[in-house]
C-alpha cells in the first residue's frame, strides 16, 4: 500500500518507491518574475535549496526578497527519482518539500538568505513543521556549491547558540551538499501567486502568511 508507511520515518533503499526515469512536467518560467525556473541561468546567478515545511509559503518568502532572481519548488534529499507529489506525501520517497532559490550574490548574500531561513520557521522540530507532520516537512539546507557549505554550517552553529541561550531545543536541520533536485508539478510552482489567499503551511507556526 502506498500510504501504509509511517510518514515520519525515512525509507531505506529496499522500501523506497522506484520513481521514474523521466522528469515530471512542470513550468519553464516564474509566474511572478517571468524568468526561467530551470535550465541555464544568467552568469553570476547562484542557487541554494531550502526545506522549511510546506513549500508553498516558503517559496513566496524568497521570491519577494531583493536580489532573488527566481525560485522553484521541488523535492530533494530522498531516494526516489522524479517523484510525484502524492509519492512524496506517502513518506516512501525520503524527499523533503524544498525551494530552489536562484540569487545574485552581488545583490543579496547567502548569509541574508540563511537569516530568512532560520527566522521564518522552527528548525528544531524534526520530521514536522507546525501542524504539518511527516518527513517531507523536515528542515533542510542543500548548498549547490561546495564553497557554500562552510557558510551554512557556521550559520547553523550561530543560531544554535542563540537557541541554547533562549532555552530552546537542538536544531534538526539536515545539511549536505545538494543530493539532487526534482521539480514539482506545475500547479505547485508559485502556488500562492496562482491561488491568492491559498493555504500556507506557516500558519501552523503562528507566522502570518504573505498577503495575496
Amino acid at each position: 500500500m502506498l500510504f501504509s508507511r509511517h510518514k515520519s520515518k525515512l525509507p531505506d533503499a529496499d522500501s523506497a518507491l522506484p520513481g521514474r526515469n523521466t522528469a515530471i512536467p512542470t513550468s519553464e518560467r516564474h509566474v511572478v518574475h517571468d524568468r526561467p525556473i530551470r535550465g541555464a541561468m544568467p552568469d553570476g546567478i547562484e542557487s541554494v535549496v531550502f526545506g522549511m515545511g510546506c513549500f508553498w509559503g516558503a517559496e513566496r518568502l524568497f521570491w519577494e526578497q531583493e536580489g532573488v532572481y527566481s525560485t522553484a519548488v521541488g523535492y530533494a534529499g530522498g531516494l526516489t527519482p522524479n517523484p510525484t507529489y502524492e509519492e512524496v506525501c506517502s513518506g516512501r520517497t525520503g524527499h523533503a518539500e524544498v525551494v530552489r532559490v536562484y540569487f545574485d550574490p552581488q545583490r543579496v548574500s547567502l548569509e541574508s538568505l540563511l537569516r530568512l531561513f532560520w527566522e521564518e520557521h522552527d528548525p528544531t522540530q524534526g520530521m514536522r513543521q507546525g501542524n504539518d507532520v511527516g518527513s517531507q516537512y523536515r528542515s533542510a539546507i542543500y548548498p549547490e556549491k561546495e564553497e557554500q557549505l562552510p557558510l551554512v554550517q557556521a550559520s547553523r552553529d550561530a543560531y544554535q547558540a542563540r537557541l541554547k541561550d533562549a532555552g530552546a531545543g537542538d536544531i534538526t536541520t539536515e545539511i549536505s551538499l545538494s543530493p539532487g533536485f526534482f521539480y514539482a508539478e506545475e500547479y505547485h510552482q508559485q502556488y500562492l501567486a496562482r491561488n491568492p489567499g491559498g493555504y500556507c503551511g506557516l500558519k501552523g507556526l503562528g507566522i502570518a502568511c504573505p498577503a495575496p
